[in-house]
């Protein structure tokens, strides 16, 4: 099964990047699990001025089964109570998305 390159981006309140770096900085161990247990891997955000940028890869068979156990999960539930708050979505936002996935134009092994 070929890795699953995933770009994502949403804004960040000025007021709150002190505090979602922070948290960021010290995750919990929990999510980091269930972020593992969803066969994501090689996860990192990015902060550009007020827009962050995700970057992942997922490595399973069923990336839509794979997100809903993800986000039935209670800590992941009550980490994004806490983090949603302090983001913004990007206009180009679809229906049902939070972080707006982003086109790959162009990749290198």
């Amino acid at each position: 099964m070929p890795i699953k390159r995933i770009g994502q981006v949403i804004g960040i309140k000025p007021e709150e990047i002190e505090e979602y770096e922070r948290l960021h900085a010290q995750a919990w161990p929990s999510i980091i699990k269930i972020i593992k247990q969803a066969n994501i891997s090689n996860y990192s955000i990015f902060r550009y001025e007020n827009l962050l940028f995700a970057y992942l890869e997922y490595t399973g068979d069923d990336y839509e089964a794979d997100m809903a156990k993800l986000a039935a999960e209670p800590e992941m539930k009550r980490w994004w109570q806490i983090t949603d708050q302090m983001q913004w979505q990007v206009p180009q936002a679809k229906v049902g998305e939070w972080w707006h996935v982003i086109h790959e134009n162009f990749h290198v092994d």
